[in-house]
């Protein structure tokens, strides 16, 4: 074939893709770009792209330019367009620009990352209902409600995600302001707390108990959103308005706020939810579509629905409680370990009682953090919210992963012992619950000076080994030495919850284990090797925490002592301290006798069933 032809043969393929290419690009953009596509195809018929290889330079700088001209806007699913924008360099080779993303209305907000989400904080003075509106958003019961005119249940600012209809948002539940207290006092520093919170929030409700009418301190609370918030404009919203046949006496009192026209709701049956969602959607898609193009990436805005299924269960979000007795410097360590003032502190005992809870990152990690009230035994004396406080407590105890169990080092000094009762009933419930345990000693900051080195060192040596022999279910719990008020030891406090974390996370091979406990076996004596029931087989079956089976034969099963020289050997050779580790025994069948007739191994059969199912049993160590 001569070269002629084969340059005309190339030439002749070039010319029709490109023209291919033109014609696919005038037909997507024939409907929006009508003009532009005029304009450009006349300029395109005269330019004349018979030559494709002598102006092969000049067609892909007018490519180039026809789709920076055109800006050419694909749409993608949901609420979101991406404009794509091209240019050609000096090399005559074609440089894509990262993709810019517009977003517009309707906004999807389930699709949206949980951090760029609007946040709405509930605001309004004492005992009007915030807490129960906050727990209707959320759709749990998670703030403490309780009637108290003449105290005040919510102290902390609670944190979550409203799920009002598809909308979705950061709510913030607030304690009660009171413009008119001193600061020294409980209500002044929640006031001054609320304050600090709110100069980040974007949106805010306030909240008006409809039975009482305008009270006075609404009007005090609206000039104090003036004054430290001119930026917001609430939503009013008149609670409790289930029972109140006409509500116009009081709408029209609340128009003296000068916040506009309120709402009627009632927190507790869902009434006026459905108005309350119509007023604040255009708000909040308003505000997230300017945040979300001022952002413009959108690898920074979808959620993590693209992910793998497959995700290491040490690196899914770590829930770690704080608990111990009242006024042990729970709240203090949790202010230091997020290095901001988050929670109330102050030196009177039962200061927090809602359970607080924060999200934070450390080393790359999602954490979140739970800040507990003192842990008490429950009596019949006790009623209202300190009562409410406890069961919080322990519930969230259940539904931790980690347990930072806090004591107080001047309270060990004075009673000579380094846990009490309390305290021993918190770590053998988290234990039972199959928890990882981290114990950390408070206040060591006391301990300073010549007078009290040789208590400070004794302290240091004593409590590890009294925390082992009090609780003697788990080996090697982590104790920890640190100063919360001055923020001394948080490192460790987060280097020892994330080992613990990741052992109770662990999984091991079988084939790891059965090797292992070749070894392991070959050491332990055995009193009668005829009786002795023998390990077959041994395999994990689940992590969170570390379950085993060991399926054993013989007429007995594995003594107590057997158990607990298995937990103590897995613990010491996979280093699994402070982790809790279930062994479950399972009785392996038999095979009948070959010489036995049919009726006889139907016997046998029937009988090793029934031992299968009645030899099944777990222990916990």
């Amino acid at each position: 074939m001569s070269q002629s032809l084969v340059r005309a043969i190339s030439a002749r393929k070039n010319q029709f893709s490109l023209g291919f290419y033109y014609r696919c690009l005038y037909s997507k953009l024939l409907h929006s770009q009508d003009q532009i596509i005029a304009s450009n195809c006349s300029n395109f018929s005269s330019l004349g792209f018979n030559s494709s290889v002598r102006h092969r330079s000049h067609q892909n700088r007018f490519c180039s330019n026809l789709i920076s001209d055109l800006n050419l806007v694909r749409s993608t699913n949901g609420f979101a367009t991406v404009s794509d924008e091209s240019n050609v360099d000096n090399g005559e080779k074609l440089v894509d620009k990262k993709p810019k993303i517009f977003y517009k209305k309707p906004i999807d907000f389930t699709k949206i990352d949980a951090n760029l989400l609007p946040t709405v904080m509930l605001m309004g003075r004492p005992n009007v209902g915030k807490s129960a509106l906050y727990n209707r958003l959320i759709r749990r019961r998670e703030a403490l409600v309780y009637n108290t005119p003449d105290d005040h249940v919510t102290r902390d600012i609670r944190e979550g995600i409203a799920k009002l209809g598809d909308l979705r948002f950061n709510v913030l539940d607030s304690a009660g302001i009171e413009t008119e207290v001193s600061s020294g006092t409980i209500l002044g520093r929640t006031t001054a707390m609320t304050a600090n919170v709110l100069a980040r929030t974007q949106f805010a409700v306030l909240i008006i108990d409809v039975r009482a009418g305008l009270h006075p301190l609404d009007l005090e609370v609206g000039k104090w959103l003036r004054k430290h918030a001119p930026q917001i404009k609430p939503i009013v919203v008149m609670n409790k308005s289930e029972s109140i046949g006409s509500l116009d006496e009081v709408a029209s009192e609340a128009l003296a706020l000068g916040f506009g026209e309120p709402i009627a709701i009632s927190a507790e049956t869902g009434l006026g939810m459905t108005t309350l969602y119509e007023v604040l959607r255009p708000l909040l898609e308003d505000y997230t579509v300017e945040m979300l193009n001022d952002i413009g990436s959108q690898d920074d805005v979808l959620t993590d629905e693209n992910l793998s299924d497959e995700i290491d269960e040490a690196k899914l979000p770590l829930q770690l409680a704080i608990v111990g007795k009242p006024n042990v410097g729970k709240s203090t360590l949790l202010n230091a370990l997020l290095e901001e003032e988050r929670v109330l502190v102050g030196p009177e005992a039962g200061l927090t009682r809602d359970a607080v809870r924060v999200q934070f990152e450390f080393q790359g990690r999602t954490v979140y953090l739970v800040d507990t009230a003192g842990w008490l035994e429950r009596t019949e004396r006790d009623k209202g919210p300190a009562s409410l406080s406890i069961m919080q407590s322990r519930k969230s105890l259940m539904r931790a992963h980690v347990i930072a169990l806090v004591l107080d080092a001047e309270e060990i000094i004075k009673a000579k012992c380094s846990m009490t009762h309390s305290e021993v009933v918190i770590a053998r419930r988290a234990v039972e619950e199959g928890r990882g345990l981290v114990v950390i000693v408070n206040k060591m900051d006391r301990l300073r000076g010549r007078e009290n080195s040789e208590m400070y060192k004794k302290i240091k040596e004593a409590v590890p080994i009294e925390i082992q022999t009090v609780i003697p279910q788990i080996t090697g719990i982590p104790v920890v030495f640190i100063s919360a008020l001055e923020g001394r030891g948080r490192m460790e406090v987060m280097k020892e919850v994330t080992d613990t974390y990741k052992r109770w996370c662990s999984r091991l091979s079988t084939g790891r284990l059965n090797r292992w406990l070749r070894k392991v076996m070959s050491r332990h004596s055995w009193k009668d090797t005829a009786s002795q029931p023998k390990i077959k087989f041994f395999t994990q079956v689940k992590a969170r925490p570390p379950t085993f089976v060991a399926f054993v034969s013989g007429k007995t099963q594995l003594l107590e002592s057997d158990i607990r020289f298995l937990t103590r050997s897995l613990k010491e050779d996979f280093d699994l301290g402070g982790t809790p580790i279930r062994i479950i025994q399972r009785v392996v069948p038999r095979a009948p006798p070959s010489g036995t007739g049919g009726g006889g191994s139907g016997n046998s059969s029937s009988r090793v069933v029934q031992r299968t199912t009645s030899d099944k049993r777990t222990l916990s160590a």
